[in-house]
């Protein structure tokens, strides 16, 4: 293969980590769209007086902290998103067989992602063709959104929070499977009485965002100015927004009278095998209505936005289920 000395010959690899910041070679890799996965580094400057001297002295700075920080975007694929989703929802995750078929249902439930951490593994071309190698290590998924919208490919954007950078590893050699994204035209929403929920009307562009709240400033003697694994320190904070035409009052009313609803955003692709078809949904057993009542701002069709806070109904708590053929994750 010839190597491209542009983001045409760009890579991204990753794996999961079985100790946080111990580097695991990677085992899937990513169609991504963006990256800012950098090292971020603290030097502090000896301000030191030296008769004559009139510029800090270069032997004088010294490097006192490191870590990675930066985002991921890609488009959602029907292959190959198991990891990511491991890591953003915390449940350790082996896939289902369903029936005797290719097919095999992951079911992301909300749990601690204590204990989850990614090895991310960047390809960076330089000019000549050379892809230089990036390894971050103890990578930590601190949100991740998910959204959709009229003609539209499902996307998806992680923060990540990381402990270091290494360059000195081999850069592996990227691998992909025939993926193909989920869209719009595959695209429901669902809301109503948890587990029966009813289509609704009107959906123009749906967004949803998964923030995992963790203290990433776990800097200690003894680490080589390296933090440990970081630790959740807030509740989970869920949020999304659903862009609409007012086509009926369904959302307005929840909105009025503060009332809970389910919602269930799914995408559904081709058929696997049997009945099971490829499949991306994100159930919230319980959201409430934050902003969006409807307004005339014109001659046009009214289009309210309304933003939401997805809560525990106290019984479900939410879930991204992925129905794809991964084997494993």
């Amino acid at each position: 293969m010839v190597n491209i000395g542009s983001g045409l010959g760009a890579q991204i690899g990753i794996s999961a980590e079985s100790t946080y910041g111990t580097f695991v070679a990677s085992s899937k890799f990513i169609e991504f769209t963006k990256e800012s996965l950098a090292l971020k580094k603290t030097t502090a400057q000896s301000m030191g007086i030296a008769a004559g001297r009139l510029l800090p002295l270069s032997a004088r700075r010294v490097l006192t902290r490191k870590e990675v920080q930066g985002s991921l975007e890609m488009e959602i694929a029907n292959k190959g998103m198991g990891l990511i989703l491991q890591q953003l929802m915390g449940t350790t995750v082996t896939p289902v067989q369903q029936a005797a078929t290719t097919a095999y249902l992951q079911t992301h439930t909300l749990a601690s992602v204590a204990g989850k951490s990614l090895t991310i593994q960047k390809g960076v071309p330089l000019t000549t063709g050379t892809v230089t190698d990036k390894t971050l290590v103890g990578c930590k998924i601190t949100s991740g959104e998910f959204a959709c919208g009229v003609g539209e490919m499902l996307t998806g954007s992680f923060e990540i929070d990381g402990k270091d950078s290494d360059e000195g590893q081999t850069l592996a050699v990227a691998s992909y499977s025939n993926m193909s994204p989920f869209h719009f035209g595959q695209m429901a929403l669902k809301t109503g009485t948890f587990g029966t929920e009813a289509a609704l009307d009107g959906i123009r562009k749906v967004s949803v965002k998964i923030e995992r709240p963790q203290d990433v400033e776990r800097f200690y003697a003894n680490q080589a100015a390296l933090k440990k694994e970081p630790i959740e320190n807030d509740q989970v904070k869920i949020t999304g927004t659903l862009e609409s035409d007012y086509v009926a009052t369904t959302l307005d009313d929840l909105h009025t009278s503060d009332g809970a609803t389910s919602l269930v955003w799914e995408f559904i692709g081709p058929i696997i095998a049997s009945t099971y078809a490829e499949t991306f949904r994100i159930t919230l057993p319980a959201i409430r209505l934050d902003e969006g009542p409807p307004v005339v701002d014109g001659f046009g069709v009214i289009k309210p936005t309304f933003n939401f806070t997805g809560l525990y109904d106290g019984t479900n708590q939410p879930k991204i289920e992925y129905l794809s053929t991964d084997v494993t994750l």
